[in-house]
């Protein structure tokens, strides 16, 4: 076999006997690294070191990985300026969240004769939001409803990493003045998570 030395330099080709006592020696395990080699590639190592941090460089990945999310929010042409001024809350907040948000304006009745009611929403919104995030998808019309696409400004990795920056600034704040109620700092800590949650259910105005 060849084998390979605990700080990856090239021992050369042993027999296994000798494989096997260099790796008592060195009190260490003796692992096939590449078994379709010829001839087949063996290290030395610590076979349970080796097996924790690949599990911690997994878990790393894992954390930091970031899924494509769409959010859907949805309107009424002649929506109230209060539900407006909410549902653009939700738009907001999904973009600063890094996800994609999908606007569907729905039209009933003598609605759908007017679709340029839509098309001035939707472009409304797009105006509002246009710091956070850009028109991906430009509205169109699916049946009885107009569609529209925002994309975030923002890449899903940096807010996500905005975020757990955010929860442990506050967590440290929270251990830096102990008086400051419990509840408050719950309440901040669960808002903070939802930036990593999966998608909502669809608004309905």
């Amino acid at each position: 076999m060849r084998l390979v030395g605990p700080s990856g330099e090239q021992v050369g080709i042993v027999p296994l006997a000798k494989a096997l006592e260099l790796a008592q020696e060195y009190d260490l395990d003796l692992v096939e690294v590449a078994a379709n080699a010829r001839p087949p590639v063996c290290k030395l190592m610590d076979y349970g070191k080796f097996k924790y941090e690949s599990a911690m460089k997994a878990r790393e990945a894992r954390k930091n990985q970031a899924h494509t999310v769409i959010k859907e929010m949805k309107l009424r042409p002649k929506i109230d300026p209060h539900d407006y001024d909410t549902k653009k809350g939700h738009v907001v907040r999904f973009l600063k969240q890094g996800d994609k948000v999908k606007i569907t304006i729905m039209f009933r009745g003598r609605e759908q004769s007017r679709p340029e009611l839509g098309y001035r929403l939707l472009q409304r919104l797009a105006e509002d939001v246009q710091d956070l995030g850009f028109v991906e998808s430009n509205p169109k019309q699916d049946g009885r409803n107009m569609i529209m696409v925002l994309g975030p400004h923002k890449k899903k990795t940096e807010a996500m990493a905005e975020a757990r920056q955010a929860q442990e600034a506050r967590k440290a704040e929270a251990k830096a003045h102990p008086g400051r109620s419990q509840n408050a700092a719950e309440a901040e800590t669960a808002e903070a998570e939802t930036s990593e949650a999966p998608a909502e259910a669809p608004a309905e105005a």
